[in-house]
């Protein structure tokens, strides 16, 4: 008996349809002949190695110099290196999804693509009209006022008994430090630690993007009286449910935030925001924080050198995962806030820590699925597409592209 169509996560799976093209002509006319595009990426490739079987039942070692990452990639149709030729990641999973490539393990395959990214230059990036309207359709989900509770609840409100089914037991969604022997939620206790010295003492705390309110009520025991915001009405639910009723868990816009804090906290909040929005964060840090105060903020970033690029289009997780996000340039972030009074200090990195919780995560996700512990109505499409989310990302830290900091603000002035 057919089953009925799923409903959930459509939001997501729906708002990336204006990112779609199907290789036809104009494709085939933008992208260089398939063996062209492979001599690119062998020769783009110094270290590592992709094993590729060929549409035609070929096979060829793409790479394979040094020792480095390595993978296999069974190419299933030529249709597979014209959408990522033409589109960029957004046409690499489209291929995926329609089955024209596979690899039992993709991760290394994205943290080569990664790794060699500045060498690879425009191979695997979208280009001409299916660049510009990537771009186009991203612009679309701006955060505005009314566009970011849309992209925010097309992402976080997917339900608390989703996110519940693979999350550590905090239901921290977002890299834990220090990650070893598979133990996530000690992972995520000490980055709540990490986060408390870097802001000291203090009595009233802001926490820009509370997520599920762990780290609220971890303040909160620890004697702040603490604020806590988000735009997400599911999240809101599950927090003030589960901790500790003396926080103030409030559904506002960061630019609607107004008071006078010792301490902001905020974690991964940042990339959800789009370019031209990162002055307007900053001001709210300054506007709403005492001075002397500090802030503790963890973000992820996008290597200086790669960002441009990156920025002139939208990538696979722009178009499927987090309509309206931008990834942050770390120079630009920093002069934004020395701008504004703001000290920078204490710049940590850890993003291969994220990449094990990345793949924590995967492991878990794949379980719950494998044991029917996913809620009802989601269904294979959305499956796929989460965990190839998972593995891109992954890939995406393993190979250094991308990485995730944590820093303190410190405001001119004494308390």
């Amino acid at each position: 008996m057919d089953m009925p169509t799923s409903q959930r996560g459509r939001d997501l799976l729906d708002g990336a349809k204006p990112f779609a093209r199907k290789p036809g002509f104009l494709a085939r006319l933008v992208a260089p002949g398939f063996g062209k595009i492979l001599d690119r990426i062998d020769g783009a490739i110094v270290s590592g190695a992709i094993r590729a079987t060929l549409p035609d039942g070929t096979k060829r070692v793409l790479g394979g110099r040094k020792p480095g990452f390595e993978c296999d990639v069974e190419l299933r149709s030529w249709n597979a290196l014209v959408r990522l030729a033409s589109n960029g990641s957004v046409g690499w999973y489209q291929a995926w999804e329609a089955g024209e490539w596979w690899s039992s393990d993709p991760v290394p395959l994205f943290a080569l693509f990664m790794q060699h990214a500045s060498r690879l230059g425009d191979t695997a990036r979208a280009k001409g009209p299916f660049r510009h309207g990537l771009k186009l359709a991203h612009l679309v989900n701006r955060n505005t006022h009314e566009g970011a509770q849309k992209n925010i609840s097309a992402h976080y409100d997917l339900g608390n008994d989703f996110y519940a089914a693979w999350l550590d037991p905090t239901m921290s969604y977002s890299s834990g430090l220090g990650i070893a022997d598979d133990d996530l939620e000690a992972g995520q206790r000490r980055k709540w630690d990490a986060l408390a010295s870097r802001l000291g003492d203090h009595q009233r705390l802001l926490e820009i993007g509370c997520g599920w309110g762990a780290l609220a009520d971890f303040f909160a025991s620890r004697g702040s009286d603490v604020t806590a915001i988000s735009l997400s009405d599911e999240q809101l639910q599950w927090a003030r449910q589960r901790h500790d009723p003396a926080v103030d868990f409030r559904k506002q816009d960061y630019r609607d935030a107004a008071g006078s804090y010792d301490a902001i906290v905020s974690v991964e909040m940042v990339e959800a925001l789009g370019q031209e929005y990162w002055p307007t964060f900053m001001d709210c840090i300054a506007r709403n924080l005492k001075p002397g105060g500090r802030a503790a903020i963890q973000y992820i970033s996008m290597r200086d050198e790669l960002f441009d690029d990156y920025a002139k289009s939208a990538d696979f997780i722009q178009a499927y995962i987090f309509p309206g996000g931008l990834l942050i340039r770390t120079s630009e972030f920093r002069e934004l806030a020395e701008e504004r009074g703001l000290e920078w200090r204490d710049q940590a990195d850890f993003g291969l820590d994220y990449a094990e919780t990345l793949r924590i995560w995967r492991e878990a996700f794949d379980r719950a699925e494998r044991d029917g512990a996913l809620p009802q109505g989601f269904d294979a499409q959305f499956c796929n597409l989460w965990r190839y989310y998972l593995m891109y990302c992954e890939g995406g830290f393993r190979g250094g592209g991308i990485d995730v900091h944590q820093v303190t603000l410190v405001k001119e002035g004494e308390i």
